[in-house]
């Protein structure tokens, strides 16, 4: 007995410790990566929020320990939106995750009508996601607010367990003031110009590169930017009917919403329609269509025509508009979604029904 009883203390002793050296694994500070002790509520997630997130973010309305802020705004003018970011490269040239939530989120108000004001934030860390990696992400996120004066007034944060996310997921809301001018779909008549800032794609081929999973190298950068320069530009200009910004589906998709909504047909002209050499050339490569793929710091803006070339020369004269172009018309004479091409042909860009590539965000 007396054996027996020593055989199975030494068996519960290592039982233990085998739950010892698991507790630690998964509560113990790291000062180099997150573990799942981070999103436990306690002095670690305290620290986290303490030593990243309220260092950056910091602000005379943020309050890390309230459960909500007040925000001095008139009700009668509130714009309201919410965004979810997830993208691979968390990193990649012209950007990162943090700064293309800024950017995402206070462009929709943007091109609404609307002067972002305030944001919340949510993010959701990985476990074993490196420490300094998050840092960047979101003082980059902060200086991106800051250079908008838009401020971060409230937020959370959660821990996945690994192999749960891709290493940092961010939600946001966006808060902002509208402006007097009424921008929509139903105000989009016959005949009205569109018009683009920018080339488009930038984005999209941009990420690809950066996961080097075709083995290919370019010179291509985000165009990830607040297009509030442009928005502002756009609504001084009478007859601006309507703004989007074309992120996930690109152009393409930007013209199917405006088919839709409308019922009149949409031509664009492909020859007229901005797209950057390196852009172009990958995706000649690889078979992709530049008219499908994200923009995350243009706007395709629809006016009425006897203003359209006022508009694209307020817009050539921002930084971020010296490519602007205007590339098309609303027809209702043509049920489709038409491209006019290179050659002198039309085609019927089709709505987008898969990813046009590895999913970006």
């Amino acid at each position: 007995r007396g054996h027996q009883g020593h055989q199975r203390q030494g068996e519960v002793l290592c039982q233990l410790r085998h739950w010892q050296d698991e507790l630690r694994r998964n509560t113990a500070m790291d000062d180099t990566h997150i573990s799942l002790a981070h999103g436990n509520g306690g002095r670690f997630m305290r620290e986290l929020i303490d030593e990243i997130f309220a260092r950056h973010l910091s602000g005379p309305l943020l309050d890390v320990q309230a459960d909500a802020v007040p925000l001095d705004l008139d009700s009668t003018r509130i714009m309201f939106t919410t965004d979810g970011f997830t993208v691979q490269p968390l990193e990649f040239p012209g950007g990162n995750i943090g700064s293309l939530a800024v950017h995402g989120t206070t462009n929709d108000l943007a091109v609404a009508g609307a002067t972002p004001k305030y944001l919340s934030l949510n993010a959701f860390i990985e476990e074993g996601m490196e420490v300094a990696t998050l840092e960047r992400i979101i003082k980059s996120l902060a200086d991106t607010a800051r250079a908008m004066d838009v401020q971060v007034v409230a937020g959370d944060t959660k821990v996945l367990r690994r192999g749960e996310g891709g290493g940092l997921y961010l939600a946001t809301t966006g808060v902002g003031l509208r402006g007097e001018t009424r921008l929509g779909l139903d105000r989009i008549e016959d005949g009205d110009a569109i018009l683009v800032s920018g080339p488009v794609g930038d984005h999209g081929i941009a990420v690809l590169l950066a996961r080097e999973a075709f083995g290919l190298q370019g010179d291509v950068t985000s165009d990830a930017a607040s297009v509030l320069p442009l928005t502002r530009a756009a609504l001084e200009i009478a007859g601006l009917r309507f703004m989007r910004d074309p992120t996930r589906g690109g152009l393409a998709t930007v013209a199917h919403e405006l088919q839709h909504a409308t019922a009149m047909g949409i031509t664009l002209s492909q020859q007229a329609i901005p797209v950057n050499d390196p852009v172009q050339s990958v995706c000649d490569m690889l078979g992709y269509d530049p008219m499908y793929l994200a923009c995350e710091g243009r706007v395709v803006a629809v006016i009425d025509p006897a203003r359209a070339e006022e508009l694209l020369q307020a817009w050539q004269q921002l930084p971020d508009g010296g490519q602007a172009a205007i590339i098309g018309r609303v027809d209702k004479a043509s049920p489709h979604v038409l491209l006019q091409t290179q050659l002198g042909g039309e085609r019927i860009l089709e709505e987008l029904e898969d990813d046009p590539l590895p999913r970006i965000c």
